[in-house]
């Protein structure tokens, strides 16, 4: 038999955001694309890094995590998320909240077993559950608000559901589920017996006057929310991979096992930077990140506005979703790649979000996490469109 890839090499692609990041560095334009967050990182989280490795802090830690870092996460879930986390049996530290996702899936899932999706939906969420074997159904969100009803729910359900995931505030709509939404989702998953994903990964930055609520913190949610998270977009660190997941024991034990076989662990000092980041920094760090994205969210916004591809405005998290259709072409690449060879302004077709690519073809989404500067030129570019 001939040497081949594969079968879930069918359905494991480059990522949109990834092409478009390439494409965007070919022309050294601005990447409104991938989500970056090119804000600066705090400096008592560097700082403990930086210690950690002159410490000797270099090799392998325990599957689950370094005992600081654990420790900072429950004391945070608690206050923050109103969630109550064993540190020794019901947290995972992570190759990222990707990663965090990727062995959920593989201690949780059969072959087959379908999971639930709002869309648009984030593009990982689906490659990472099908490259495990998983199937991805959907449920569409109505705008101009991303609501859903319990109807659209059950109509997504089969005899194969195992999950639904819920990420909140949501890439890359920008929708902050409220507390009724998450109560209608927790009726629905009791129903059927169905694990509750989330991605919680920009918890802290919503707008408006809004409030994040975690899905695990309902009462009864519990036992069957797998409640994910991290610091790279909080800290400004995404490439230092370091994610959690957080369930009952009985759940998180199996969860750890599969991130140290795909991941073995987070990087040692990086973790211990995020620990002491955690420890340390007070609610001012988390109102100054919310307050200067919410600044930059008017601010790109305006420039769409004026540049005639009118956006979505995102209830949080720091992507915008805008109606491109006015620019030339059929579908969204082809809209994208001719506003980056006009502008030198990347952003992301509305196709990477939607299973049915055309329900997208009018959509881009643009990243605003840019440094300051980035931020000022690019919206002087959209706005001259």
């Amino acid at each position: 038999m001939a040497l081949k890839l594969s079968s879930r090499c069918g359905i494991v692609t480059q990522s949109e955001i990834r092409q478009m990041s390439i494409e965007c560095e070919k022309v050294d334009g601005i990447n409104m694309s991938q989500g970056v967050c090119e804000m600066p990182v705090p400096p008592i989280v560097a700082e403990g890094a930086r210690e950690a490795i002159s410490a000797g802090l270099n090799s392998y830690t325990r599957y689950d995590g370094i005992k600081e870092l654990r420790a900072a996460i429950a004391k945070k879930s608690l206050e923050y998320n109103g969630i109550t986390a064993d540190p020794e049996g019901e947290i995972i530290v992570s190759g990222g909240s990707t990663g965090a996702f990727y062995s959920a899936c593989l201690a949780l899932l059969d072959p087959g077993d379908e999971v639930i999706l709002f869309e648009p939906y984030y593009g990982y969420h689906r490659i990472t559950l099908e490259a495990a074997q998983g199937v991805a159904t959907y449920v569409r969100l109505r705008l101009p608000d991303w609501t859903f009803t319990a109807d659209d729910l059950e109509k997504a359900v089969t005899p194969r559901t195992r999950g639904i995931m819920v990420n909140t505030p949501a890439n890359p709509s920008g929708k902050v589920f409220t507390p009724g939404e998450l109560a209608l989702i927790q009726k629905f998953a009791e129903k059927h017996d169905l694990f509750i994903f989330t991605d919680e990964i920009y918890e802290y930055i919503v707008y408006d006057g809004r409030k994040h609520t975690s899905p695990g913190s309902l009462p009864g949610a519990a036992g069957r929310t797998i409640t994910i998270s991290g610091y790279s977009k909080t800290f400004s660190v995404t490439g230092w991979r370091v994610g959690y997941s957080i369930s009952d024991a009985k759940w998180a034990r199996m969860i750890g096992y599969m991130s140290d076989l795909v991941y073995v662990c987070a990087p040692s000092p990086l973790q211990a930077g995020v620990a002491r980041g955690i420890a340390t920094l007070d609610s001012s760090h988390y109102t100054r990140l919310r307050d200067s994205l919410f600044t930059k969210r008017k601010m790109v916004c305006d420039a769409l506005t004026k540049g005639g591809l009118t956006p979505h405005i995102p209830q949080g998290a720091y992507y915008v979703l805008a109606d491109i259709s006015r620019l030339p072409g059929k579908t969204g690449k082809e809209k994208a790649m001719g506003l980056l060879a006009k502008s030198k302004v990347a952003c992301v077709p509305g196709e990477a979000f939607f299973h049915e690519p055309e329900q997208g073809y009018s959509l881009g989404r643009f990243c605003f996490a840019l440094s300051d500067a980035e931020t000022e030129e690019a919206c002087r570019r959209l706005a001259r469109l």
